[in-house]
């Protein structure tokens, strides 16, 4: 089965445009640009894409569509399974689009208040929504906001860091501020994402603050109680590293910060193994 010659041309106008706003940015390449490298006349260009702003949302589209198919399968889930369902998948699909969504990353605004505009919209409220839970508070919410950033932002600013090492650090940073005490001491703490129904799909940094929370003496009040880090970790925690480790999801360094403890102490375990 031969390709239809105008779905390839339509790809091909769509890759040309990328490399060149890319490389020029979005504001500085014409359509002119777009057609000569292509060796085809601006009509030609048009007869696909009826305005620049046409090839911006084309090129985004992918993005859009992955992110709509990851709020649709978390919206089946239970809470604490679709919050981190969503963190995760999000940024997952951040790393993969890594190349469009750096380059768009300034000209996004320029999709205009079209369709494209009202999806990303639609889809920052949906995530918002699942992340934050049901009867959700002012600060549970704000912080659903933050933990979106914080599975977006690194994707655009570290593009020297390989995707395992930044996945591995975006997902300990979000767990962080959602597992982060609130700021009226008075007040209860946020409850662990990592709960009973989270799933053995977490990340192993996950899991292990859920179970540390739950042991005694453990939680966000030990943490309070023994600052600075501690000098070694317990049999569960050693366990944990090394399957982090060996599983190839998390640096030393993340291994350290996740268990709150040096780098020095990570290595000293793994070397025992």
């Amino acid at each position: 089965m031969t390709a239809d010659p105008a779905d390839d041309t339509r790809t091909r106008i769509l890759r040309a445009a990328l490399d060149l706003f890319a490389e020029h940015g979005y504001q500085r390449t014409s359509l002119r640009q777009i057609g000569e490298r292509l060796r085809l006349t601006k009509t030609a260009i048009l007869y696909h894409f009826p305005a620049k702003e046409h090839l911006l949302a084309a090129l985004v589209e992918p993005l859009l569509a992955d992110l709509e198919r990851l709020l649709d399968a978390a919206q089946t889930q239970p809470t604490e399974r679709a919050r981190w369902t969503v963190l995760e998948g999000w940024v997952d699909i951040m790393l993969a689009h890594r190349r469009p969504l750096g380059m768009l990353y300034h000209d996004i605004a320029l999709v205009g208040r079209g369709d494209t505009y009202h999806r990303l919209i639609t889809i920052a409220m949906r995530a918002n929504d699942i992340i934050a839970g049901p009867d959700a508070g002012r600060r549970e919410r704000v912080r659903a906001v933050q933990a979106v950033a914080a599975c977006s932002d690194p994707v655009v600013f570290f593009t020297d860091v390989s995707d395992e090492v930044l996945r591995a650090d975006m997902l300990d940073g979000v767990r962080r501020l959602l597992t982060a005490p609130t700021a009226d001491a008075a007040g209860p703490t946020e409850a662990d994402p990592a709960g009973a129904d989270a799933g053995p799909t977490h990340p192993p940094s996950l899991a292990l603050a859920s179970r540390a929370d739950a042991a005694p003496g453990g939680g966000a009040a030990a943490r309070r109680r023994r600052p600075g880090r501690p000098p070694a970790l317990g049999r569960e925690q050693v366990e944990a590293a090394r399957r982090m480790h060996a599983a190839g999801t998390h640096s030393v360094d993340a291994i350290a910060a996740t268990l709150g403890v040096s780098r020095a102490t990570v290595y000293r375990h793994l070397d025992r193994q």
